[in-house]
């Protein structure tokens, strides 16, 4: 793998004179996009508390298309015109695909998620285990973790440029409201819960409800449940209403998601997991 890195480090150096057709660049970034493909890697992962972006395989996903030509793909009464295909498989990989799901290559989906009628971009990467629910999108190179519920409508945000900025990290045991958008290299950190319609990115305070204290810009502390709110500010023009993240609970680690308990919790404040 480290010689694919070295040559892919250096067909980006050389990105201005690529082209379609160049096959033998275009036979080393697949050899990159496959191991995405088929989660032998990654592009970016958690160690030690810190999100660690692998910048090279982003820069062999930016590659791809510049040196792809766009194809026609039939899939029984629909047609495509991309410059990638679709991902296959699935039954072999053990993961159940609705129709009106579709997956592009270079994505990974791990063995027992479950894709209802969803949209899944390269370089994105779904645990074993998880519901990507109807209407949901997981963007390009988001990482969504095992046993993760996004609800309907959910949109994971994909951040593909520059190849050094950080996607959005969904973590284990997550569960994510509907119409909920976590975008920018935003942090949903394991078991917490977003009630619906939350709006998370890095410039969004998230802030304690016992205590009014500002936790993060853009990251859910673990086992934490919290809800879309807003906190006043004041402006020359006037006093005005500005979005945050409201953690209104903790769980225990470790505890499951009751759907039932949890609504009961979001209901106080309004909102529901939906």
């Amino acid at each position: 793998m480290a010689d694919l890195q070295s040559e892919i480090e250096a067909l980006w150096e050389t990105r201005a004179d690529l082209a379609a057709g160049d096959e033998d660049a275009m036979a080393t970034v697949r050899s990159a996009i496959e191991l995405l493909d088929t989660g032998e890697a990654r592009v970016a992962e958690v160690v030690d508390d810190r999100v660690v972006v692998h910048e090279w395989l982003k820069q062999a996903i930016l590659l791809l298309f510049p040196l792809s030509a766009i194809e026609t793909t039939e899939v029984g009464p629909f047609e495509f015109a991309d410059k990638l295909p679709l991902k296959t498989g699935y039954q072999a990989a053990g993961v159940r695909v609705v129709p009106g799901a579709s997956a592009r290559w270079g994505s990974f989906i791990d063995r027992g998620a479950i894709l209802m009628p969803s949209y899944t971009n390269i370089g994105a990467r779904v645990g074993a285990g998880t519901m990507v629910d109807t209407w949901a999108t997981v963007g390009s190179c988001a990482q969504v973790g095992a046993n993760v519920h996004l609800s309907g409508g959910v949109g994971i945000g994909g951040v593909l440029e520059p190849p050094q900025a950080a996607p959005v990290i969904v973590e284990d045991d997550v569960m994510i409201g509907s119409r909920s958008m976590i975008t920018q290299g935003a942090r949903v950190c394991r078991g917490s819960v977003l009630g619906e319609s939350v709006i998370l990115n890095p410039t969004i305070p998230v802030i304690d409800a016992e205590t009014g204290e500002e936790l993060s810009r853009g990251v859910v502390p673990p086992w934490s449940v919290g809800v879309q709110a807003s906190r006043r500010k004041t402006f020359p023009g006037g006093e005005f209403g500005l979005p945050c993240v409201l953690i209104i609970k903790r769980l225990t680690e470790g505890e499951r998601h009751d759907k039932a308990r949890l609504n009961m919790i979001l209901r106080e404040s309004g909102v529901n997991v939906g």
